[in-house]
């Protein structure tokens, strides 16, 4: 079925599995579970499509995580990245071979959506999830979940995944606790066919003023996506750094059709990823990359491993059979995407003290800019490469140890 709103006559049935959020997490959860031959209803408070800040970059193990048949609606196909240190020692590196693809938010998101729908998959927008409840009055029995959406409705699961952001509800009852918060700043600014020639194929990524900030520009045909990311709590410094990169770009002089702000939420270490027969993935479940701020494949990867668990708990006919399946989607995902966040954590630790080394190593240093290429082409991954290379791993432990100086920006071209 792939209706917008189901009758009152469906309101008491039992979905094998309720998904909340029709985001890549979402939407890839959905997928999994419905591919499955499960039913499956995708919950969703906005309609579709809906806008998100997002630069948009499409790498490797995104789209390795795609549904079969999948066709990405690249807006531009990256060659070259331009690196820059606060707008200063700027240097393109190019690749013969695409690095990555960059997309729309909507339209990548709407696609996703759609083939969940095709898998089976029911979408429901436009409704807002109250809360989760897995005992009380509401739940029929031990194997049943009753979400309660705003305005008092009741829909009941198997299991329910909750992909509805790092502020969602479903986080809040599994108990996700959120460690590192940054903020992000965003505008999307149409150009003249001229500017957006010079641009086509290459991106921009500029190490900023904040410790571990860093800017980009993302070319998508006749528009620019321009942002900058810091730690929470640095506001103004924050805009002021958009404010300055957008200016020494030559665009000040254009008008945004969007400036936009989010925070982003990484998962503390401890973190819970399921509370009973409720399982978290994506922004809900904190998960991204610490040091760039990618969440995209974490997402996709995520909501896939969550939609394949669910489909367990689904079927497990007590709670000691439900744990053992939501401690088996913890230990995939601590497995793989919790590896690549523990080395990203060290890596913006080092970052922060020390972005002028990571940029004199990305710019002047071959091994370090083939790694870069073969992350964002998908041959590896940042936890990969810091177990299987030798010189990874020391060049990490040396970046571990060695103590700031009191001029870590000045550093940057030295």
């Amino acid at each position: 079925m792939s209706s917008e709103n189901s009758s009152a006559d469906d309101v008491r049935q039992v979905w094998d599995v309720v998904v909340v959020g029709a985001g890549p997490a979402g939407a890839s959860a959905a997928y999994a579970a419905a591919v499955a031959g499960r039913r499956v209803l995708l919950l969703e408070k906005a309609d579709l499509p809906r806008y998100k800040t997002c630069g948009g970059g499409i790498i490797g193990p995104s789209r390795d995580s795609l549904p079969p048949g999948f066709e990405l609606p690249f807006k531009d196909r990256v060659h070259a990245v331009t690196f820059s240190s606060n707008g200063r020692f700027a240097r393109t590196r190019r690749s013969r071979q695409m690095l990555f693809g960059l997309i729309n938010r909507p339209e990548f998101d709407q696609r996703l959506v759609e083939h969940a729908q095709k898998a089976g998959a029911e979408l429901r927008t436009g409704v807002a999830v109250q809360r989760v409840e897995q005992h009380g009055s509401a739940v029929p029995d031990r194997r049943t979940v009753a979400v309660v959406l705003q305005g008092g409705e009741t829909v009941l699961a198997r299991a329910v995944i909750g992909a509805d952001g790092s502020a969602g509800r479903i986080g809040a009852h599994v108990g996700v606790k959120l460690d590192q918060v940054d903020l992000g700043l965003e505008a999307e600014i149409p150009v003249p066919e001229t500017v957006a020639e010079d641009w086509k194929g290459r991106v921009l990524i500029d190490w900023g003023p904040m410790p571990g900030s860093y800017g980009w520009v993302f070319p998508k045909g006749d528009t620019l996506t321009v942002g900058v990311i810091s730690r929470r709590g640095e506001g103004a410094a924050t805009k002021r750094y958009l404010e300055d990169f957008i200016a020494r770009l030559g665009l000040a002089g254009f008008e945004p059709a969007i400036s936009s702000g989010h925070l982003t939420r990484c998962r503390a270490d401890d973190s819970p990823l399921s509370r009973g027969r409720v399982l978290v993935c994506g922004d809900a479940a904190g998960l991204l990359e610490p040091w760039t701020r990618e969440g995209i494949s974490f997402a996709l990867r995520s909501g896939r491993l969550a939609g394949e668990w669910a489909v367990r708990i689904a079927e497990a006919h007590d709670a000691v059979d439900a744990r053992r399946q939501a401690l088996n989607y913890a230990f995939a995902v601590k497995a793989g995407l919790g590896v690549e966040m523990s080395v990203g954590k060290r890596m913006l630790a080092a970052f922060e003290q020390r972005p002028g080394v990571f940029h004199a190593v990305l710019t002047g240093f071959r091994p370090a800019w083939k790694a870069f290429k073969d992350i964002t082409q998908g041959s590896t991954t940042l936890g990969e490469l810091v177990r299987t290379h030798p010189m990874a791993h020391r060049a990490l432990m040396a970046l571990d140890r060695r103590p700031a100086s009191g001029g870590g920006e000045a550093g940057a071209g030295q």
